[in-house]
């Protein structure tokens, strides 16, 4: 299969980038430059009409969502089971965690950003920073609870859903967001020096140079 990642560093593109190295893919990565406004091209907002990365272009196919693209790579690669489809409740625990990625611990820090700087400034609330940092740190919270002593969120084995899960904390950390949780900090620290993901960082910084 052909595979094109459309992206830009430092964004959401990281976890499809960590997801193909982690699977030892062949792909192509196209900068998508957000500082340029080419997220807002015709041409670009005809493969993503909601003008945000990451892309995949999949044997001429688009799938956008990074939920979505790195289930779709997973599924490439089954026998290296970083998306579980052998047991039905494993792969529900799995949904689960990913579900929680999107749609609890990251969308905190995604108000902030949103409010930060990705919203037309008539539009930024900051009154919202408190409340959204509140938010964030009920989730770590949650998160702690759900890891426990595992090594990964689904036991000992790394899973795609790590990549959501980590990649939300390095963007928290980004955000000077404290992280309190032992296990937590550890868990960063595991997965923070996969090889993968050095290799995945350095190809999207190869992409601006």
């Amino acid at each position: 299969m052909n595979l094109t990642v459309y992206g830009f560093p430092n964004t959401r593109t990281l976890r499809v980038t960590w997801m193909m190295e982690e699977l030892g893919l062949d792909y192509d990565y196209e900068l998508v430059d957000m500082t340029k406004g080419q997220s807002k091209s015709p041409g670009y907002l005809e493969m993503n009409p909601g003008g945000k990365v990451p892309s995949l272009k999949a044997d001429g196919a688009i799938v956008t969502e990074s939920l979505a693209i790195v289930n779709l790579l997973g599924a490439l690669k089954p026998q290296l089971g970083l998306v579980p489809d052998a047991s039905p409740l494993r792969r529900a625990i799995y949904d689960q965690w990913c579900c929680f990625a999107i749609g609890e611990l990251e969308q905190p820090l995604w108000t902030i950003g949103k409010n930060k700087f990705a919203l037309p400034k008539e539009q930024r609330c900051p009154e919202i920073f408190e409340t959204a940092a509140w938010e964030f740190q009920n989730a770590l919270e949650v998160f702690s609870m759900g890891l426990g002593v595992q090594d990964y969120i689904l036991g000992d084995q790394f899973s795609a859903a790590d990549i959501l899960l980590a990649h939300t904390l390095f963007w928290g950390m980004a955000f000077k967001q404290p992280i309190e949780q032992e296990n937590l900090k550890a868990y960063v620290g595991r997965t923070g020096v996969r090889p993968a993901l050095a290799a995945a960082r350095a190809k999207e910084q190869a992409s601006r140079n």
